[in-house]
Parts: C-alpha cells; sequence; structure tokens
C-alpha cells in the first residue's frame, strides 16, 4: 500500500492508473501521427504544432482516467474475465469521448480531429485491454504476494482469518501461520498453528516472512515479546498491529480490535483551518456545476412525485451534524405522506411498502439526495461525509454502538466512504458495520479522498446499488 494525502492506495491500482495514462497519453499523438501518415498536408506545419497538443493530451487523459474510475475499473475486484468490464470500459470511453467533444466547444485551441481523435481512442482502448490481460495474470500470481506471520491465535487472530478470506484482500497474501502467544484455547484453525516454533525471527527468516501482524489481545505478562518484535523490525521486517493493518488493506477501522490507545496514538483525526477553507472552496465549487448539469433531472424528478403523489414535492427532515448541531435536511419525497403515521421513526427496508414508485426509481439512483446540494451550499452539510441521522436513531446508537458519537467530529455528507462500500443500514448491526467505514473517513479525510468517494459515487449510481449491497454484507459476513 502506498498512502497518498492519507489514503491507502493498493500499489498494484496506482501502478494500474499510471501505465494507463501513459498509454491514454501516447496514444493522440500516436493517432495524430497515423491520421496524417503518408498526407500531403502532413508536412513541417503539421509537425511542429504537436508541441501544444500537450495540453490536450494530458486533458484526455485525465478525462479518460476519470471517466474509467468513475465506472469502477480501478476496483480490487475487476477481473478481464467478465463481460461487465468489456461494458464498463466502453462506457467509459462514449462518456469520456463526449467530455472532450465538450471540451473542444468549450476551448477550441484544445480541438482535435475527428479522425485523429477516433484514431486515439481505438489505440488505447486496444492497448489498454491487453494491458489489463497482462496485470490480472500477474496480479493473481505468487510472485507479489506478501509473506505473513501472524502473532496470536484467539480472537483477534481469527478476525484477521475472517478479513484475509475477502477476495478482495486475501489475493495479496500468502498466511503462513498463527504463533501462539500464552494463550491456552484457540479460535483459528489448527492446521495453521505453528506449535513449539522457536524464536520469532527465526521463523520469520526460515519462512521468508515480509510482515508480522500481531494480534494478541492481552498484552500483559510477557504475552507479547517486545525485544523478539524489536529484532524482526532491525532485520527489515515489517511489524504492524492488527486494527493498523485492516484499516491499511480493507479500508475501515475495525471496532471489534479497537482500543482507545490506539486511536489516541495512531496519526490521523487532523483538522485546520486551511483544510476547512479548501474543502468549502471546493463543495461550493462543485455544488454549483452540479447543479447545471443536473438541473433538468431535478424538474423531471419534481414532476413525477407531484403527478404520482401530489404535494410536497420535498421532504424535511432533523438530523444531527457536527458537533451534535440539528438541522433540516431536504430530499426529494420518495414515500407516502403517511409513511411514519403508525408509530414512530422506523428504519428503511428493502422493499419496503411505503416507498412509492417513483421513490424507488429516486432512491435506486440516489436521485432522492440531489436537494441536499442545497444544504451543502447552506453550510449544513459537505459533498462527502458521513450519512446524518435522525436524533432518535442517534441517540439509541450512541448507546449501544461504540465510539459512534466520533463520527460527528466532522460535517455529514450527501455521499461519504460508507455509502460507496456498504450497503444501506437497515439494523444496529449493519450501523456498526457501517461505522467502520465513517472512522475511517473521519481519521484520513482529505480532498484527495473526497475526489476519490465524488468518483466511485458515480458508479455506484450509474450501475445501481445490487452488487454494492451484496458485496458489502459479504465483507460484514467475513466472507
Amino acid at each position: 500500500m502506498i498512502r497518498i494525502f492519507k489514503h491507502f492506495v493498493p500499489v498494484q491500482i496506482l501502478a494500474l492508473v499510471l501505465a494507463d495514462g501513459l498509454i491514454l497519453f501516447g496514444s493522440m499523438y500516436l493517432g495524430v501521427a497515423v491520421r496524417f501518415l503518408g498526407g500531403d498536408s502532413f508536412g513541417i506545419e503539421d509537425i511542429q504544432p504537436l508541441h501544444p497538443k500537450l495540453v490536450t493530451a494530458a486533458t484526455f487523459t485525465a478525462v479518460m482516467l476519470s471517466s474509467m474510475s468513475a465506472l469502477g475499473l480501478y476496483e480490487r475486484e475487476v477481473t478481464v474475465s467478465e463481460w461487465g468490464y468489456y461494458i464498463r470500459l466502453m462506457a467509459s470511453y462514449a462518456a469520456g469521448m463526449m467530455v472532450m467533444m465538450l471540451i473542444f466547444y468549450i476551448f477550441p485551441k484544445l480541438f482535435l480531429g475527428r479522425g485523429a481523435l477516433i484514431l486515439t481512442g481505438l489505440f488505447s482502448m486496444l492497448a489498454i485491454v491487453i494491458l489489463r490481460g497482462l496485470f490480472v495474470r500477474l496480479v493473481n500470481g505468487d510472485v507479489l504476494k506478501r509473506r505473513l506471520l501472524v502473532l496470536g491465535t484467539g480472537s483477534r487472530a481469527a478476525q484477521l482469518e475472517q478479513v484475509l478470506r475477502q477476495h478482495n484482500i486475501a489475493h495479496k497474501f500468502h498466511l503462513v501461520g498463527f504463533l501462539p502467544m500464552g494463550t491456552v484455547s484457540h479460535s483459528v484453525g489448527l492446521p495453521k498453528i505453528m506449535e513449539n516454533a522457536g524464536p520469532i525471527l527465526a521463523t520469520a527468516i526460515h519462512h521468508k516472512v515480509d510482515e508480522i501482524v500481531v494480534a494478541v489481545r492481552d498484552r500483559r505478562q510477557g504475552n507479547l515479546p517486545m525485544n523478539e518484535l524489536l529484532e524482526c523490525k532491525l532485520e527489515g521486517i515489517g511489524v504492524v498491529d492488527i486494527s493498523s493493518f485492516i484499516e491499511r488493506e480493507a479500508g475501515y477501522v475495525q471496532l471489534d480490535s479497537l482500543n482507545p490507545s490506539w486511536l489516541v496514538f495512531s496519526d490521523g483525526f487532523c483538522r485546520s483551518s486551511s483544510r476547512s477553507i479548501a474543502k468549502r472552496i471546493f463543495d461550493i465549487s462543485v455544488c454549483f456545476a452540479f447543479l447545471a448539469v443536473t438541473f433538468p433531472i431535478l424538474l423531471m424528478s419534481a414532476l413525477l412525485i407531484l403527478l404520482e403523489s401530489g404535494t410536497p414535492i420535498f421532504y424535511r427532515q432533523t438530523r444531527v451534524g457536527e458537533c451534535g448541531q440539528m438541522f433540516q435536511v431536504l430530499k426529494f419525497r420518495s414515500m407516502r405522506v403517511d409513511a411514519e403515521q403508525n408509530g414512530g421513526p422506523q428504519w428503511a427496508t428493502d422493499g419496503d411498502q411505503r416507498v412509492t414508485r417513483i421513490g424507488r426509481v429516486l432512491r435506486k439512483y440516489r436521485i432522492d439526495e440531489l436537494p441536499q446540494i442545497l444544504n451543502v451550499l447552506r453550510g449544513d452539510m459537505s459533498l462527502v461525509g458521513p450519512r446524518p441521522e435522525r436524533p432518535f436513531f442517534v441517540n439509541n446508537l450512541t448507546k449501544k454502538v461504540p465510539y459512534y458519537a466520533n463520527r460527528h467530529t466532522v460535517r455529514p455528507g450527501i455521499t461519504g466512504w460508507a455509502q460507496i462500500r456498504y450497503h444501506a443500514a437497515g439494523s444496529v448491526e449493519d450501523t456498526r458495520q457501517k461505522l467502520q467505514y465513517d472512522l475511517y473517513y473521519v481519521k484520513n479525510h482529505s480532498l484527495f479522498l473526497d475526489i476519490v468517494i465524488l468518483l466511485q459515487t458515480a458508479r455506484v449510481v450509474l450501475f445501481g446499488s445490487e452488487s454494492h449491497a451484496k458485496a458489502g454484507k459479504a465483507r460484514a459476513a467475513g466472507t
């Protein structure tokens, strides 16, 4: 993993982005050269202006990388053996080309001929398909796998084993085994327990271990041999706590392995006036641009709600914001007017009969959230952050879920890390799982992570949330 602005990015994905970027950039020059190769007009006067194409090529590269990211082509789960990959690749190119046409219209100096642009797209798409095939074979091979040794055989070690079973993590590691640390009972499989293995350093060297994960709950009374771990560290073998390992590799802060001292001494949770000002400027700029693009959708949605179930079109509800401040969130009404007539606040569930027909479509594609742009412009919310909840649920969940109140240390958002990584919460356990992702965002938030989340939100909106929900449930179950 490489940490970019406090967000952990897999080395393989970063290398893939860089390789795709080089292909996209170079393909434009290749497309221009082939388009005019052998033509009477391809003389000195056409060769000399090639260097200003640097800006056009850089713009094309940025647009296509953003489009591919928005359609989920830089996720760990994507493989070229699925037809969905090719559909997403073609869709990303179609979207990218339309954006480029718009850019050419707004900035004529960046204009590139239609023939050269089509050749650029064909060359780059072919090269990227070939690159992805090689990439998948390389990543799934044993050469790049890191060899892990886990200290501990108790409940924390078992939790780590569950995390490693996830298909988007397990392919990166080879689990050498578990070293018992003063525990009598074991929570992991006996075949993987390394009894009487000898000194930790000797064991690590013998098995060519790259990293040691400390998964010991009780670290007193000699259960954690610090001198031996120091020897491993000095020999260049990585040593990491289980909480830090899961945060780095899985992208969430696991509650079951969390302790207050880790939160206090780990980095993150940084806040500064410059960061707040930059985020505010970013929010306002994107909101105005987004309003301009989505205005027809907003108008059509309001009309459909009015035709199906009348007024009110909008739904106002009290939510808990930053530092516990209350505010009125604004959404398109997606339920019947009497949705909570028979009782107090209720969890929204799959197939909820209170949801209208138009409301189901609005919820599926997150269109019901669009009016919250006004909340962002007012300063109640941010574009990216933990989803704001109702006071009734906040009071109950704060009592039942540890660290739940910590999610209110940042401004809530329309979308967030938990929204793109886990399905909608319909129970206390779902809320626990989502909180783990919210805590990751609170700990590591930055403009870079906000941009990543916005791009991935586009993927959820375009393809719906069905596969997303299944992935979230699988992560929750540890499968």
